[in-house]
């Protein structure tokens, strides 16, 4: 298969211009386009043979659950058999965004949509070319991100090349994202909303609009069942993995600066490439090894927007070994923590204390 490349300028567009990737999408194809938080890559999520191929493209597990991408909140009704009061109260503060809800479906979804599930995830995405590819295409776009299986997720159009190129329909280069992570997942089919999955819409920030809001600890912990049915995207398998070892270092900043510093030397000594993931903040503490910036503590929507493209960068760098600096688990910190510990298979030391 040879994929279409098309960049569209986001301040000189028309939606004549998205007329072939419409066309690919009515016909079953895949489109990868960007939304807010990461690439996706779309697909007819009411068409099952076009999930099928969302899956081979990407080698996604079968019951790793899409996320459906819709435009305004009466397309709700043709996918969720119930849309409960504090779903219509989180949309309301937070559609268009980063949040992607999962709701009872309804018979028209297809299980390849959902991963074998009764639940379908839905978002509203804000970013103007996702919202006139849905429109343009006059489907629902079922859209993961538009990567390989288990790697970083993509922020650019270049890094969806690098993975998928030759394996799906079009890519449509919009720039670089804005956000960097993928949406909050939020589980609205119980009493208590439950995050599935940690994003930019932080608990504290869903509490100031719904009340009680409850955390999936399954999310930041290393989950050994290979039984365990994933009920959201991320939650089961390793992903964002760079091809190198990442280990994730916490503890006090000291500490951690004298481990990495440590394990940075070692490593050079012993002949591998070293990459180290820090912060402005503590950049210039590191004398061996590559060091990379991934943004500022003091500002935490800048270290979730350079994190994934820090890791693909390492790639490209043939980085053996990679330490990263920890982060708090509170607000958008613990959706940093949660890709990080993803894409280190829960590789972690403490400062101090043991590797686990």
């Amino acid at each position: 298969m040879k994929t279409k490349y098309q960049v569209i300028d986001l301040n000189h567009y028309t939606e004549a211009d998205l007329a072939e990737a419409g066309r690919i999408i009515c016909e079953g194809g895949l489109v990868a386009f960007p939304t807010e938080t990461v690439y996706g890559l779309g697909a007819d999520a009411l068409q099952e043979e076009a999930a099928r191929k969302i899956y081979a493209a990407k080698g996604r597990p079968s019951d790793n659950p899409l996320i459906v991408h819709i435009t305004k909140m009466e397309d709700l009704e043709a996918l969720a058999e119930e849309v409960p009061e504090c779903a219509r109260k989180l949309a309301g503060a937070f559609w268009p965004g980063p949040l992607t809800m999962v709701f009872p479906k309804k018979p028209a979804v297809p299980y390849g949509t959902t991963g074998g599930l009764d639940t379908v995830a839905v978002r509203m995405p804000s970013h103007p070319l996702a919202r006139d590819l849905i429109r343009v295409s006059g489907r629902f776009l079922a859209a993961p991100s538009a990567n390989a299986s288990g790697r970083p997720s993509p922020t650019r159009a270049s890094h969806v090349k690098d993975d998928l190129d030759g394996r799906i329909d079009m890519i449509l280069d919009g720039g670089e994202v804005n956000i960097g992570l993928e949406s909050t997942v939020v589980d609205v089919t119980g009493e208590v909303p439950t995050i599935l999955r940690p994003g930019y819409v932080t608990q504290e920030m869903m509490q100031r609009v719904v009340g009680r809001v409850e955390i999936d600890r399954a999310i930041l912990e290393e989950n050994v069942d290979r039984h365990f049915v994933p009920k959201a995207p991320g939650m089961k398998y390793r992903h964002y993995a760079p091809k190198g070892s990442l280990t994730v270092v916490e503890g006090e900043e000291e500490a951690v600066i004298r481990e990495i510093c440590r394990l940075a030397e070692e490593g050079v000594k012993a002949g591998k490439r070293v990459g180290i993931i820090a912060t402005e903040e503590t950049a210039g503490r590191y004398p061996a090894g590559m060091v990379r910036v991934i943004g500022s503590r003091a500002d935490e929507e800048s270290v979730a927007h350079g994190l994934f493209a820090i890791l693909r960068e390492f790639d490209d760098l043939e980085a053996q070994l990679i330490y990263s600096e920890g982060f708090g688990e509170q607000g958008l910190g613990r959706a940093i923590m949660n890709r990080l510990l993803k894409a280190a298979g829960h590789q972690v030391i403490t400062a101090g204390g043991e590797k686990v």
